[in-house]
């Protein structure tokens, strides 16, 4: 389930990239201030430079899916994990590059790749390189290889643990730039609380939940083949959060088993004694829920995400752009905004294969009653009898209905792929401001 907003960037956001910049190359610098080995060319220092950088970068990887809440606040679960994807592959490039130039630089370094007779510290460096290659290749390709969800987080873990743990001992191991004690331990230290954050994501977090249960209330049946899976607080008050996001949902089993996914909550915002998730059955997990029996135990991580209108209070009104299930996060805010009394309008276009595919159709028109509330729905599907809008959610069709004034307004879209990307080019065409539209699609594998 992949989640990925646009908002913009506040001072705090811009603070955290300067902080993960600084943290990439300081260790490079640090590098520097002992001389390098005498009779070493550029391309070999650059070859040096870049396997570092990449080895800081893998380690910073950790911090990236931990989810750190100060970090997850000022861009997203989604867009960390989106940012953790794209310099991975910048680090697993450096870490190949690396390698490469020094070949080409001293072409008696091939000789080291005849691993059977390598020293120790070239065998370490392949094995890592080997671990980074298989962790990259199961991501990418994880749906085509039809690979399970499950068993791919673990072994991504374990790849993870055992590629940054041999780069590092490589490193080590060749001394040239960490041969002094104090560099040693800086490496050291900077390992350590990787591997103390995976520590404390699988096992420690996982432990406390378990403190923290909730009970599986009802099940109940939606249009489009969706199901709301209510829950209660087990022996504490539960948890408040932001209408719109969501938290990690693990059912029936402890959650160090790691078979945790992604939902967002339907329910009200306010109303902690009763948790709900909108869940569409589309894969192995989420097509069992209708068969979740009342009295099941379940635990939840979260809240997390920033696609919600609690940060925008300033703004004039909301347009709110829903495909399919997307109308999940969506119904959240439109009915914690109800029972709130918020004044401002909402402007709804929410599209659908068909009439019986409208989740929460009937709730969604009771809303109108108390909320400033306008809903378009668009159907691709449609009887005769149809007076509304047919086809997709284009150009033409937000031109129509969004208001003049495009900039007075916070746009907050969830859909499928196709219709995020077909929506977010008509925004812009339609000259919105970038920083006002915010959008989330389901995909966080």
């Amino acid at each position: 389930m992949r989640r990925l907003l646009m908002h913009s960037p506040s001072a705090v956001a811009v603070l955290w990239i300067v902080g993960y910049l600084s943290l990439t190359l300081f260790p490079l610098l640090v590098l520097l201030l002992h001389p390098a080995p005498s009779g070493r060319g550029f391309w070999t220092e650059f070859s040096v430079a870049l396997g570092f950088i990449g080895l800081a970068m893998m380690a910073l990887q950790f911090i990236l899916t931990a989810r750190v809440n100060r970090i997850e606040t000022s861009y997203g679960i989604d867009i960390l994990l989106q940012f953790h994807r794209y310099t991975s592959l910048v680090a697993f490039f450096m870490v190949l590059v690396h390698p490469v130039i020094l070949f080409i630089a001293q072409p008696e370094t091939l000789q080291l790749l005849n691993f059977p007779q390598a020293p120790w510290r070239a065998r370490m460096a392949v094995l890592g390189t080997l671990a980074f290659l298989a962790m990259v290749v199961t991501t990418i390709w994880r749906k085509p290889l039809k690979i399970p969800y499950e068993p791919w987080r673990a072994s991504h873990t374990i790849l993870a643990v055992v590629a940054l743990g041999f780069g590092f001992a490589h490193a080590l191991a060749v001394g040239n730039y960490l041969g002094l004690f104090w560099k040693a331990v800086l490496w050291g230290g900077i390992i350590l609380i990787s591997l103390w954050l995976i520590i404390y994501v699988r096992l420690i977090k996982p432990w406390l939940m378990t403190k923290k249960p909730y009970v599986v209330e009802e099940v109940l049946p939606q249009r489009g083949d969706v199901w709301t899976l209510a829950l209660r607080p087990l022996g504490h008050e539960g948890f408040t959060f932001e209408p719109g996001q969501f938290a990690w949902l693990t059912l029936n089993i402890t959650p160090l088993s790691m078979r945790e996914h992604p939902f967002s909550m339907s329910s009200s915002a306010d109303r902690a004694d009763r948790i709900e998730f909108g869940i569409k059955a589309i894969g192995d997990f989420t097509k069992g829920i209708k068969d979740v029996q009342p009295g099941t135990r379940a635990y939840l991580d979260g809240p997390y995400g920033v696609f919600t209108t609690e940060r925008y209070w300033d703004s004039a009104g909301f347009v709110l752009i829903a495909g399919g299930v997307g109308i999940t996060p969506i119904f959240s805010i439109l009915l914690t905004a109800a029972q709130r009394k918020d004044d401002r309008p909402f402007l709804l276009i929410y599209a659908a294969s068909s009439w019986d595919d409208l989740t929460y159709q009937e709730e969604l028109d009771a809303l109108k009653e108390k909320l400033d509330l306008s809903i378009v729905y668009v159907l691709r599907k449609v009887h005769d009898d149809w007076a509304g809008d047919t086809g997709y959610v284009d150009q033409a069709l937000l031109e129509k209905y969004i208001p003049l004034h495009r900039g007075s307004r916070h746009y907050f879209v969830c859909a499928a792929p196709v219709m995020m990307d077909a929506v977010e080019r008509a925004l812009f065409e339609l000259k919105v401001p970038v920083t006002n539209v915010h959008m989330e699609h389901f995909d966080l594998a």
